[in-house]
């Protein structure tokens, strides 16, 4: 998609156009890569705003993402008026100011074909975009940036409410702020926190703290402050806003995260980890906590908050009052749960939102959990009592939604989610490392689910069955499944037993049979498209080169 970047002019700079050019050669260099390929760079043409403007008029449609001030977004927005062809979008990035600021003095002609979309960073790795309409934006206007935000530029379009933090920054820097008052509260060092709320809760390793430290002290702290100031008194937010001291004194000392090399972990010359004292901001050597640090992820959400100590009573506290609060966020800021949970995931990377997780710890329990910590209940939490929030009915998914009722879930047009179907059907073949799945339209879809996807015997084997499935009882067979990364390759523990046990003939039998599982797939009589996503590394690649097609995000 040919782009055209414009930035400010540098004070007293020879070359005006040099912090787009900047821009982009930081782009090429970045780390991970920010662009799918090098040679992508070349369809960006920069200039600046003083010079070029007049480039707008050949663009459909036209993004701002400057500095969050609304009377320099609103003088801007007038400049782009006058130039920009009749019909045009235009959008903001803005991941605090409400739309209707935005377009309090707005020209008239631009109100139409305005909106926000939100894209989170790092906007390639990240697949959640927030897009806001406004009551007087078009219909077609906002339909089009969907489509072409999830079509084109391959995004989770969610839709939000024009409300301060829209879904994903409301729930997420809650979630933040409780996590790290809890564990103030009860004791916890930074790593027994961000150990709790990371894989055994379905949230990325980096925890709390530790993402804190990625999202930088300084930023974070603003976000807080915009939220505080955009909110009603009597939100929950209110009370977990200002944090706690010690993250007001890293930031205050330049210790914002990992741009600074230091936040509240940091490492020294020799690769030593450090990790802040909540209580004196001092560093000390960071230590691997010892709980049961797999329970949530072996066992689910029900396992992590019955541990008996405080670990258990830190997940409790957190996820009650998270998940209380998200429902309070219905029919608010989303008119549906779905909205809210795919925004959690896309967003923050959750392996679950927050109503997917009131439905795996059952909404009575969540009540429970409140009413022993003497925390009250939003009423469409409670109106979840004795039901859960989603439900299969006739083959399909439905959501409770603030009316009491059950609706279909809607996904758009010629959407097929994999997750849906596993929610709404029973598996054709299961062997615990794998599965198969009927997705309809005469379409059988093979699922590995093993940890990180990594490909054991039994993977293959179900593989090998499904051929024989498939050629029997459908016309094509699909290879893909709803996890972060497609598969890691092949399991490397079963590797190493067998290598430590010398056992080479079981290598040797593992070996020619996943050969013959991909020679077999290679040669079946139907069409076989794989769908990766994420990593797709080793074994899980060969899989991937011996299908017809190749599908891949």
């Amino acid at each position: 998609v040919p782009v055209t970047l414009l930035d400010v002019v540098p004070d007293g700079a020879e070359n005006r156009d040099a912090v787009a050019e900047r821009a982009v050669e930081r782009l090429v260099r970045s780390s991970p890569p920010a662009l799918m390929h090098p040679d992508r760079a070349k369809l960006i043409a920069t200039g600046n705003v003083e010079d070029h403007l007049d480039l707008l008029a050949e663009a459909d449609w036209i993004a701002e993402a400057v500095v969050e001030r609304l009377a320099v977004k609103q003088a801007l927005y007038r400049r782009i008026d006058a130039v920009r062809k009749p019909g045009s979008l235009v959008s903001s990035n803005t991941s605090t100011i409400p739309l209707s600021l935005l377009t309090r003095d707005m020209p008239a002609a631009m109100v139409p074909d305005f909106a926000i979309t939100h894209f989170f960073n790092p906007v390639r790795y990240m697949r959640l975009l927030e897009l806001v309409a406004g009551p007087a934006t078009r219909r077609e206007a906002v339909e089009t940036l969907a489509a072409f935000c999830d079509q084109a530029l391959g995004k989770g379009v969610v839709r939000c409410n024009d409300t301060p933090g829209f879904l994903a920054n409301r729930v997420g820097c809650y979630a933040l702020q409780v996590a790290m008052t809890e564990a103030e509260a009860l004791g916890l060092t930074v790593e027994e926190a961000d150990a709790v709320m990371g894989r055994p809760m379905g949230i990325p390793k980096t925890g709390v703290f530790g993402l804190y430290d990625l999202i930088g002290l300084d930023l974070m702290l603003d976000v807080c402050r915009s939220l505080q100031a955009a909110l009603p008194a009597d939100d929950p937010f209110q009370a977990v806003a200002e944090g706690i001291a010690v993250t007001h004194r890293l930031a205050s000392e330049g210790r914002t995260g990992r741009k600074a090399g230091a936040g509240f972990y940091r490492e020294d010359a020799k690769g030593e980890r450090y990790a802040v004292d909540l209580a004196s901001g001092a560093y000390r050597p960071a230590e691997r906590p010892r709980i049961e640090a797999a329970a949530g992820e072996r066992d689910g959400l029900a396992a992590l908050v019955a541990w008996p100590d405080k670990y258990g009573r830190f997940a409790r506290r957190v996820l009650a009052r998270v998940l209380s609060y998200a429902a309070s966020l219905v029919p608010e800021v989303a008119d549906d749960p779905d909205a809210i949970d795919e925004a959690m995931r896309l967003g923050y990377n959750w392996a679950q939102g927050p109503f997917e997780m009131i439905d795996a710890l059952g909404a009575d329990r969540v009540l429970a959990d409140l009413a022993r910590e003497g925390l009250g209940a939003p009423p469409f939490l409670e109106a979840a009592a004795g039901r859960s929030f989603y439900r299969a009915a006739e083959g399909r998914l439905e959501d409770l939604r603030a009316d009491g009722a059950y609706h279909p879930v809607v996904r758009r047009p010629g959407v097929v989610r994999l997750g849906d179907v596993m929610r709404t059907r029973a598996p054709l073949l299961d062997n615990g490392a794998a599965r198969l799945w009927d997705v309809g339209a005469g379409v059988a879809c093979l699922e590995f689910h093993t940890k990180a996807n990594a490909l054991v015997p039994e993977s293959m084997a179900l593989l090998g069955e499904s051929l024989g499935a498939v050629a029997r009882d459908f016309r094509a067979l699909l290879v893909h499944n709803d996890a972060p990364h497609f598969s890691m390759g092949v399991d490397l523990t079963f590797v190493l037993a067998a290598a430590e046990a010398r056992d080479w003939a079981r290598l040797e039998t593992m070996l020619a049979e996943f050969q013959a599982t991909c020679a077999a797939l290679r040669a079946a009589p139907f069409p076989v498209v794989a769908a990766p996503a994420g990593m797709t590394l080793g074994g899980g690649f060969e899989v991937v080169l011996h299908c017809d097609a190749v599908v891949a995000h």
